[in-house]
């Protein structure tokens, strides 16, 4: 009896090894089912593929947005901010490409000036400020033009002259600032108008309804956001023109006083 149990003691603790083995298989078949899916998945490429076609969809819908939205402010206000922008953005423009252009190396300028005074004179130094473009150019010709009546004049001429090349350097700035100051309040303007009209909808009614109350809310907003935003763009690049403008007047500033302490040295040497 004793070795009857334990024989079956033996074959039954077999049995549920056995059992074990097998379902420890069996998870491990699923697991691996379960790890190649997602590599199957990457394979065909169907997730990559819809996060192009999102990727591809996501400029349409702000296109969309911003034409809605420009739509619900209300075409007479957004259109005249927008033109505001257009004006804007179109002097600026032209104010950078200008500034640009006036740019001048005036050390090399006043190299060429030196060179030029000790090998040909005054006449052979104008010739080389005509042939350059920009107002520091500009302003050593006038003062090589006043050199025969005297450096007291070359001064007074190089003063005057500065004066109306900064005038050209700021030409069109008032109209920038002017756009700036302009869409903000077109912006307010169409807010207030946009409230008005909420208002008027709410006695219509004869009743407060969030739905009347915030249609016109949201229209009166638009109008100010697009106002701002056009102001912001436009500060921008003003401040980039007004910073060009000084570094120039700087130039200018510091060239003519170049010019003259070359002059000054020049009509030394030839006497």
């Amino acid at each position: 009896m004793v070795a009857g149990v334990m024989s079956f003691g033996i074959s039954t603790a077999a049995f549920a090894q056995d059992g074990e083995t097998e379902k420890g298989a069996a998870t491990e078949q699923v697991d691996s089912a379960s790890e190649s899916t997602p590599a199957a998945t990457i394979e065909t490429g169907t997730p990559a593929a819809d996060e192009t076609a999102v990727e591809a969809e996501a400029p349409e819908e702000l296109r969309y947005v911003i034409k809605d939205k420009f739509i619900e402010g209300g075409a007479e206000f957004m259109g005249i901010v927008v033109i505001c922008l257009i004006l804007g953005l179109a002097v600026s423009i032209e104010r950078i490409i200008t500034l640009n252009l006036a740019t001048t190396n005036t050390k090399k300028l006043l190299a060429e000036v030196e060179d030029a005074l000790n090998a040909g004179g005054v006449e052979a130094a104008k010739e080389v400020t005509r042939n350059k473009r920009g107002p520091v150019a500009s302003i050593f010709t006038q003062g090589l033009m006043r050199y025969s009546e005297g450096i007291d004049m070359v001064e007074k001429s190089i003063i005057s002259y500065g004066s109306v090349e900064m005038g050209r350097l700021e030409k069109g700035l008032v109209w920038i600032s002017l756009f700036i100051s302009l869409a903000p309040m077109l912006g307010f303007m169409g807010t207030v108008i946009g409230m008005i009209g909420a208002f008027d909808d709410i006695q219509a009614a004869g009743d407060i309804s969030p739905t009347v109350v915030a249609g016109g809310i949201k229209v009166a907003l638009l109008t100010t956001v697009g106002g701002l935003i056009v102001a912001v763009i436009l500060q921008l690049f003003y401040n980039y023109c007004v910073s060009k403008v000084d570094s120039l007047v700087n130039s200018m500033e510091d060239a003519s006083i170049s010019l003259v302490d070359l002059l000054v040295h020049h009509n030394l040497t030839k006497k």
